[in-house]
């Protein structure tokens, strides 16, 4: 287990550039939730990139609606959404205000709280697969609905549940370890986009799978994936 960096919120401005530029710098950063339950740390090892309005991967591709209005900012707060009818998925804002860009988090190493995401995802099998994936990630936090549009760079630690952290003191990311590829599981006119990003060799990253038509069968097959 990797030891627990220093956890000082990122400043906003972190995350108000272009999202291509932030998703790669969100490896090895540190998540914090503060759960009524218990506090879990976790340092992200896979992320994806999606650019709004320009993006056909993106929720924001066909404009604003209830659902992704936590996309168009501010920059540095939470996007949380339900897919599959089942799991949630945990995003950050970048950019500035209206531009709609995100960052998937799709995988991680938990850091501390381990026991507490081990009874949030009885079926991993090893620790390494605690949040080997977006919907197991937010599970192993703690994380739901009621995290949208939470501020993860607060002036105070106290302030937000939710933080996303800096790790001065703490070994960076080698810049070869850090690798790129196509989106899992984007289709059409995004799926060449070599916007997803890993830690290569990281046991935490999740496999990539191209994307595919969904009926019914691969639904089910899905859902059963992240549980």
């Amino acid at each position: 287990m990797s030891a627990v960096p220093d956890l000082t919120p990122l400043p906003r401005h972190f995350f108000d550039r272009p999202v291509l530029e932030v998703a790669p710098q969100l490896l090895g950063k540190v998540l914090v939730h503060d759960s009524p339950e218990g506090p879990v740390t976790l340092r992200i090892s896979e992320v994806e990139a999606y650019a709004g309005e320009v993006d056909p991967g993106s929720h924001a591709y066909r404009g604003r609606t209830a659902r992704n209005a936590s996309m168009f900012g501010p920059p540095g707060h939470a996007y949380v959404y339900f897919i599959y009818g089942m799991w949630w998925s945990l995003n950050l804002v970048c950019g500035p205000t209206d531009h709609a860009s995100g960052v998937l988090l799709r995988a991680g190493e938990v850091l501390t709280g381990v026991d507490l995401a081990r009874g949030r995802r009885p079926k991993a099998r090893k620790d390494s697969e605690l949040a080997k994936g977006p919907a197991r990630l937010a599970t192993a936090l703690g994380v739901d609905g009621r995290l949208d549009g939470v501020d993860v760079c607060p002036a105070t630690e106290l302030s937000s549940p939710l933080r996303i952290t800096s790790s001065p003191g703490h070994p960076g990311v080698e810049p070869g370890a850090v690798k790129q590829g196509p989106r899992t599981g984007v289709g059409g006119e995004g799926a060449a986009h070599p916007w997803r990003f890993w830690l290569d060799g990281d046991p935490s990253v999740s496999p990539y799978r191209p994307h595919q038509p969904r009926r019914r069968r691969a639904q089910l097959d899905a859902r059963s994936s992240e549980a």
